[in-house]
């Protein structure tokens, strides 16, 4: 497969806008997996950052002061021949400084792909940066796609990315995990060659790392995305789980939006009916949780028009109507109870 002309593809398509709203689902009773139609502008990715921010590294050119960073000799050929010598002695970090003075000095050279695929394996085999790595990686990918194995490099792109997550970012000798950073790599990945075989697990990882950022509601759309886009996935049955309890969190900090409550109760429901059977009493838990919480905020809502502002007829159809929609509710017999008297006059 050429993931060259399907990054093309994604990479205008990653700011278009939606086909629909964002968190809109189906009309009820549809299965989640069976949508008809396309939900979202071919290959864009809600829930990813901009294109801006993760798409394309800026072209390296010469640094100041070239005369002391700059390439020890007059011409790419003699200069990548130096740095071949370099490698040979083991004076790795060296030949690094001078592969990229390389690529700077002499861009459209033949060996400028040649010293910037090696500057990105330095980095990653002898340095040990997985970061640095990616990044080298990233800019032979997109500068220098022509002069290499496309498909092969944007594996190697991802194979970077599971080391940074893996590796997190060290400064001042103390590790820590880079999130931000590293959903940003992945996300690269996926813009970069969509059509991959790992693009599914790729994208479960960046909804989980949404998730750790504390960013639901975006976690929420690419577990969507990958359902749709990925239906027959393993990772989007990973996915329904997951964005149901994201959405699940969105909801205990919203309960008051009714429509939310509404809309997250409607998807659950179709969650349950298209889930592992492994999942389904999780969801099950959630769906029930859900509905409590809906049936709650109804209630407080029921009993603000049985107030003395409001009038009779308000506060009985708000209690019949309670009624039909939450017959099961803890609070049943207590609307029963209070409708029957305001049904006999009193108030």
């Amino acid at each position: 497969m050429d993931f060259r002309k399907i990054a093309l593809t994604a990479f205008a398509a990653v700011v278009a806008p939606c086909a629909f709203a964002f968190g809109e689902h189906p009309a009820p009773g549809t299965p989640i997996g069976a949508q008809t139609g396309t939900r979202y502008a071919t290959d864009a990715y809600p829930g990813f950052d901009s294109e801006k921010e993760i798409v394309s590294p800026e072209r390296k050119t010469p640094r100041w002061f070239s005369f002391i960073t700059g390439p020890n000799r007059d011409s790419a050929e003699e200069q990548f021949a130096y740095c071949q010598e370099l490698m040979a002695e083991g004076s790795w970090s060296k030949a690094r400084r001078q592969l990229d003075a390389l690529v700077r000095e002499w861009p459209t050279s033949p060996e400028a792909p040649r010293a910037q695929k090696l500057v990105a394996e330095i980095c990653l085999t002898h340095v040990r940066n997985s970061e640095d790595a990616f990044a080298e990686y990233r800019y032979l990918l997109d500068f220098y796609s022509s002069s290499c194995d496309y498909d092969k490099l944007a594996d190697r792109l991802y194979q970077v990315a599971n080391l940074m997550r893996r590796d997190g970012k060290e400064v001042l000798f103390i590790r820590f995990a880079n999130t931000v950073d590293v959903r940003r790599a992945y996300e690269a990945c996926v813009l970069h060659a969509p059509g991959a075989k790992w693009v599914p697990e790729a994208m479960l990882t960046i909804g989980a790392l949404r998730e750790d950022e504390g960013k639901y509601a975006e976690a929420v759309q690419v577990y969507e995305n990958l359902r749709n886009i990925h239906p027959d996935s393993d990772e989007a049955k990973t996915a329904l789980l997951r964005e149901a309890e994201s959405r699940m969190v969105l909801l205990r900090d919203h309960e008051y939006n009714r429509a939310r409550c509404r809309d997250t109760v409607e998807y659950l429901r179709q969650a349950l009916a298209s889930c592992r059977q492994s999942d389904a009493e999780t969801i099950q838990g959630l769906l029930g949780e859900a509905r409590g919480r809906v049936a709650e905020e109804e209630w407080r809502a029921t009993k603000f028009y049985d107030s003395p502002t409001r009038t009779k007829r308000s506060a009985i159809n708000a209690y019949e109507r309670y009624l039909v929609e939450n017959p099961d509710s803890p609070h049943a017999d207590e609307a029963k109870a209070r409708l029957a008297e305001l049904r006999e006059g009193s108030r």
